[in-house]
Protein backbone atom coordinates (compact mmCIF):
# COMPACT_ATOMS: atom_id res chain seq x y z
CA UNK A 1 0.00 0.00 0.00
CA UNK A 2 2.83 2.24 0.66
CA UNK A 3 4.24 2.09 -2.69
CA UNK A 4 0.67 2.84 -4.19
CA UNK A 5 1.20 6.26 -1.96
CA UNK A 6 4.47 6.69 -2.79
CA UNK A 7 3.09 6.27 -6.77
CA UNK A 8 0.22 8.79 -6.01
CA UNK A 9 2.62 11.08 -4.90
CA UNK A 10 4.81 11.23 -7.44
CA UNK A 11 1.91 11.82 -9.89
CA UNK A 12 0.99 14.38 -7.76
CA UNK A 13 4.46 16.14 -8.18
CA UNK A 14 4.19 15.55 -11.75
CA UNK A 15 1.32 17.69 -11.84
CA UNK A 16 2.87 20.30 -10.05
CA UNK A 17 5.89 20.78 -11.86
CA UNK A 18 3.63 21.12 -14.95
CA UNK A 19 1.75 23.44 -13.04
CA UNK A 20 4.69 26.14 -12.27
CA UNK A 21 4.55 26.19 -16.31
CA UNK A 22 0.66 27.31 -16.48
CA UNK A 23 1.20 30.29 -13.14
CA UNK A 24 3.20 32.28 -15.21
CA UNK A 25 5.21 33.36 -12.29
CA UNK A 26 2.40 32.68 -9.57
CA UNK A 27 0.67 35.66 -11.51
CA UNK A 28 -2.42 33.33 -12.37
CA UNK A 29 -4.64 32.84 -9.44
CA UNK A 30 -6.31 29.35 -10.57
CA UNK A 31 -3.12 27.71 -11.54
CA UNK A 32 -1.49 28.94 -8.50
CA UNK A 33 -4.16 27.46 -6.54
CA UNK A 34 -4.27 24.34 -8.16
CA UNK A 35 -0.60 23.98 -8.06
CA UNK A 36 -0.36 24.87 -4.48
CA UNK A 37 -2.49 22.10 -3.71
CA UNK A 38 -0.83 19.78 -5.75
CA UNK A 39 2.64 20.57 -3.82
CA UNK A 40 0.83 19.49 -0.29
CA UNK A 41 -0.73 16.60 -1.57
CA UNK A 42 2.51 15.35 -3.42
CA UNK A 43 4.15 16.24 0.12
CA UNK A 44 2.02 15.17 2.38
CA UNK A 45 1.51 11.63 0.58
CA UNK A 46 5.45 11.19 -0.03
CA UNK A 47 5.07 12.05 4.04
CA UNK A 48 2.66 8.63 4.51
CA UNK A 49 4.53 6.59 2.51
CA UNK A 50 7.74 7.28 4.38
CA UNK A 51 6.06 5.69 7.50
CA UNK A 52 7.33 2.26 6.15
CA UNK A 53 9.69 3.00 3.25
CA UNK A 54 12.86 4.05 3.72
CA UNK A 55 13.46 7.93 3.21
CA UNK A 56 16.56 7.63 0.25
CA UNK A 57 14.80 4.84 -1.67
CA UNK A 58 11.12 6.99 -1.52
CA UNK A 59 12.71 10.06 -2.20
CA UNK A 60 14.48 8.78 -5.46
CA UNK A 61 11.41 6.77 -6.13
CA UNK A 62 9.54 9.95 -5.91
CA UNK A 63 11.56 12.40 -7.96
CA UNK A 64 12.34 10.22 -10.41
CA UNK A 65 8.36 9.63 -10.95
CA UNK A 66 8.03 13.56 -10.90
CA UNK A 67 11.10 13.93 -13.25
CA UNK A 68 10.36 11.24 -15.89
CA UNK A 69 6.41 12.42 -15.82
CA UNK A 70 7.34 15.53 -16.52
CA UNK A 71 9.63 15.37 -18.93
CA UNK A 72 7.42 12.86 -20.86
CA UNK A 73 4.94 16.07 -20.66
CA UNK A 74 6.87 18.41 -21.52
CA UNK A 75 7.54 16.39 -25.33
CA UNK A 76 4.11 16.04 -25.61
CA UNK A 77 2.49 18.88 -24.30
CA UNK A 78 4.96 21.93 -24.49
CA UNK A 79 6.92 20.59 -27.86
CA UNK A 80 9.85 20.07 -26.17
CA UNK A 81 12.64 17.87 -28.04
CA UNK A 82 12.55 14.27 -27.81
CA UNK A 83 15.90 13.74 -28.79
CA UNK A 84 17.50 10.05 -28.71
CA UNK A 85 20.03 11.00 -25.92
CA UNK A 86 16.89 12.75 -23.87
CA UNK A 87 15.19 9.57 -24.37
CA UNK A 88 17.90 7.30 -23.50
CA UNK A 89 18.20 8.96 -20.22
CA UNK A 90 14.61 8.84 -19.17
CA UNK A 91 14.59 5.59 -19.76
CA UNK A 92 17.93 5.54 -17.85
CA UNK A 93 15.51 7.39 -14.90
CA UNK A 94 13.19 4.68 -15.22
CA UNK A 95 15.70 1.74 -14.72
CA UNK A 96 16.69 3.14 -11.44
CA UNK A 97 13.34 3.70 -9.71
CA UNK A 98 12.43 0.05 -11.63
CA UNK A 99 16.17 -0.91 -9.49
CA UNK A 100 15.25 1.06 -6.05
CA UNK A 101 11.57 -0.71 -6.13
CA UNK A 102 12.90 -4.51 -6.22
CA UNK A 103 15.82 -3.38 -3.92
CA UNK A 104 13.42 -2.16 -1.51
Amino acid sequence: MHWLILFVAGLFEIAWAMGLKYTHGFTRLTPTVVTIACILASLGLLGLALKALPVGTAYAVWTGIGTVGTAILGIWLLGEPATPVRITCIGLIVTGIVGLKLAA
